[in-house]
Parts: structure tokens; C-alpha cells; sequence
């Protein structure tokens, strides 16, 4: 590698290393893309240096610090893979604008809520056609097995297994697969989906499981952007930090749930904590954690456990 070479050329290099490792990369090198570009327009050529990671961060249009935090972030890696063979190289502080992250406070679906959603949804232009049908089944497959929206999508007809009512993700995060097992009424309502589905012969071509009119896949993109009609049924502003209602808070919603579930249940919460990481697709139990939310209802029951340990205490 040229330590004189342009920025674009060394994140060329470094890309193509981590995609040979297994890593997808997509978020990360559309940035590191953009920090090339950026630094080349300026006509510098020398090695990353803090300064440069700085201007680059402190560039964003809002000017928002959790945005330069967040490029910063970007930057570490790509900057550990140059001071590997150019000692120049900086590697610039994790916190140096601040943490790149904060947790605004998702809003939980109650049912009622996710039956006006998939109500909504099968009344989409163009009325009674298979394009509403297959918002209303994401979002109830969403809320039912708590998978990322890109997940549900991504699914093909040979991934959803009626006969052992279990669901193949093959590219989750971080490119990893799992096994998700299906409660029998999930089963029986993809059942029902994928017999609507199979009336329409224009579908029969198509290997995705979700699909639009006219055998089109249904991708993420056309997901959210249905959604954006369909949350406009619940009039009422959401709970939480967010000013909108988003897809993704199905997936709080799905945690929240079986937390609950398991307290009523009297299980063994951070045993069953663990399980539930690896059905969601976490690497760890403590990114599982960072979906749980203090609902009026979660907290009322775990409460009730504690109070026979306060009765203890008392006496």
C-alpha cells in the first residue's frame, strides 16, 4: 500500500480485506466512501490523522455532534487497518465528540394498536390486491417473532417451513443464520397468506415469500414506505422519544411482550434472557437488554416478585 496514495484507494483496500473476512459491509463502506471523497476533493495525500477524521466528522449538514461521534466510530476500524502499515497513522479517540449513540425511548405496540395496523394495511391502493395483504402479514410476523424488517423480507418460499413450523434466516446481522421456531397461530396465518399469494399466477415465478402485485418482491424499502400510510390509522401521537410510529418498534414490542409473558409465568428471566437473544438474532445477551422498556405492565410485574422478598425484609 502507498502511504502517498489517494484516501479512496486505501478504503478500496481495506473493504475488499474485510469483505474477504465475511463482513458485508455496507452501511460502513457507503461512509468510508464518502471520507475519501471528501478528504481527496482537498487534494491532501498523506496518512489519517486525527485532524483530517475531524473535519470529515464536524462536515455532516445538521452539524449534530452524535453524527461526528458516529463517523468517528466509522473511522477506528478503517484507521486501525492503515497504522498497520503506516505508522503515521492516527487512530482517533472513541469518544472524541461524545457517545455516538443514545437510546430514545421506543414506543410498545398493545394489540389493539397492532390489529388497527394490519387492519389498515390490507386497505392499501389498490383496494383487495395482494400488495396490502402482504404489509398486514410482515407486520404481524414482525410483532409475532420480533425479526429485523430486512429479515422478513429477505425470506424465500423454501425458508418457511409449514411441516416444523419454523422460519430459515439466512442472512441476518453481521451475515450470521438461525433457526426461528413459529407459534402454531403464525404458522397458520402465513399458511393462509401464502394461499392468497398462490391465487395470483403472476406470483408463481417469483422465489420470495413476501410479494407485491404482479410477483414483485417486497423489499424494505417498500415496506417502510407502506408503512408510512398505514400508521396514520392510529391517530393518537406514540409513547416514547420518537415522533413517529416506526416498523421497527415491533421488535421492542415483541421483547416487551415476552418479558411479560415469562414474569407471569414465574420463569427464570435472565436464563430465558439468553435464549431469547440467540431467537432474535443478538450476538449477546446485553444487546437484547437495550430493547427492554419499563412499560407500566412490565414494571407492575416484576414488582410482584420482588414483594415477597420485601415481606422477607420487613420481618
Amino acid at each position: 500500500m502507498n502511504a502517498r496514495g489517494t484516501m479512496q484507494s486505501k478504503v478500496v483496500a481495506y473493504l475488499a480485506e474485510r469483505r474477504r473476512a465475511g463482513f458485508i459491509m455496507h452501511i460502513e463502506g457507503q461512509q468510508l466512501t464518502w471520507f475519501a471523497r471528501f478528504i481527496d476533493d482537498t487534494g491532501y495525500r498523506g496518512p489519517l490523522t486525527i485532524d483530517i477524521a475531524s473535519r470529515w466528522a464536524n462536515a455532516n449538514r445538521l452539524g449534530r455532534r452524535i453524527t461526528a461521534a458516529r463517523r468517528i466510530e466509522v473511522l477506528r476500524g478503517f484507521a486501525r487497518y492503515c497504522r498497520s502499515w503506516d505508522g503515521r497513522s492516527e487512530i482517533p479517540p472513541l469518544r472524541l465528540f461524545g457517545p455516538g449513540h443514545r437510546r430514545l425511548t421506543p414506543h410498545i405496540y398493545s394489540n389493539a394498536e397492532l390489529h388497527i395496523l394490519m387492519s389498515a394495511a390490507r386497505q392499501l391502493h389498490p383496494a383487495h390486491r395482494l400488495r396490502g395483504e402482504t404489509c398486514a402479514a410482515v407486520i404481524g410476523l414482525i410483532a409475532a417473532c420480533g425479526l429485523r424488517i430486512g429479515e422478513a423480507t429477505a425470506l424465500r418460499r423454501a425458508d418457511v417451513d409449514f411441516d416444523h413450523s419454523c422460519l430459515q434466516i439466512r442472512h441476518g446481522k453481521f451475515g450470521k443464520s438461525r433457526l426461528v421456531p413459529m407459534h402454531p397461530s403464525t404458522r397458520k396465518a402465513l399458511r393462509s397468506y401464502a394461499q392468497r399469494r398462490d391465487r395470483d399466477p403472476q406470483c408463481a415465478c417469483s422465489e420470495a415469500f413476501f410479494v407485491f402485485d404482479r410477483g414483485r418482491p417486497a423489499g424494505t424499502r417498500h415496506l417502510h414506505y407502506a408503512f408510512r400510510e398505514v400508521r396514520q390509522a392510529l391517530h393518537r401521537r406514540p409513547r416514547g422519544g420518537h415522533c413517529r410510529y416506526r416498523l421497527h418498534d415491533l421488535r421492542h414490542s415483541f421483547v416487551c411482550r415476552r418479558l411479560e409473558r415469562w414474569y407471569q409465568q414465574g420463569a427464570d428471566i435472565d436464563g430465558q434472557m439468553l435464549a431469547l437473544s440467540t431467537y432474535i438474532g443478538h450476538a449477546k445477551p446485553t444487546d437484547t437488554y437495550w430493547y427492554v422498556t419499563a412499560t407500566p405492565r412490565l414494571l407492575s410485574l416484576a414488582a410482584r416478585r420482588l414483594e415477597p422478598l420485601a415481606a422477607v425484609g420487613a420481618a
